[in-house]
């Protein structure tokens, strides 16, 4: 691995550290297949609620088996390349599960952030977080397209 992305061993360890140095560590996760502008917009929200933002990548695996045998469009490590090179994030790293409540479990964040689409009483680690003293939160969408909606477009215009 390199300095940013990290297996859920090493990350857990750089969590006490953290933890030690009272910074505030901010979790989310997600496909992040097709990296567009609206990630980067949710990503640096994220980022501003604390000290350190670790975002957690479902595998190829789990993306299958959450998206369907056409998706990921991109390879979990390049999907993770791309994301260790954005300013905001601090740390990258996988889950194979189809939800990421072991990770979380194991890092125990500071802030959980999600999308505004999600239910607050659904976010997965929510319990967990809170009963640890942290907080979640969830942003809103700018109007920038989705992952689905840019594989949509190139099918469209490549259509013969």
């Amino acid at each position: 691995m390199n300095n940013i992305i990290k297996d859920r061993n090493e990350l857990i360890e750089i969590r006490k550290r953290l933890r030690e140095e009272n910074k505030k560590v901010v979790f989310s996760n997600g496909c992040f297949d097709i990296l567009h502008a609206g990630h980067v917009d949710y990503l640096n929200k994220a980022r501003a609620f604390g000290d350190v933002l670790i975002v957690a990548l479902n595998t190829d695996a789990s993306v299958k088996r959450l998206k369907g045998n056409k998706r990921p469009i991109v390879k979990e490590e390049e999907r993770a390349f791309v994301m260790a090179n954005l300013k905001a994030v601090d740390y990258v790293t996988f889950f194979e599960e189809d939800t990421p409540a072991q990770i979380i479990d194991d890092i125990i964040p500071d802030i959980l952030v999600k999308g505004a689409d999600w239910k607050i009483d659904n976010i997965v680690g929510r319990e967990t977080v809170e009963k640890n003293g942290g907080k979640v939160e969830r942003i809103e969408f700018v109007n920038f397209q989705s992952t689905s909606g840019i594989i949509d477009t190139i099918i469209k215009k490549f259509k013969d």
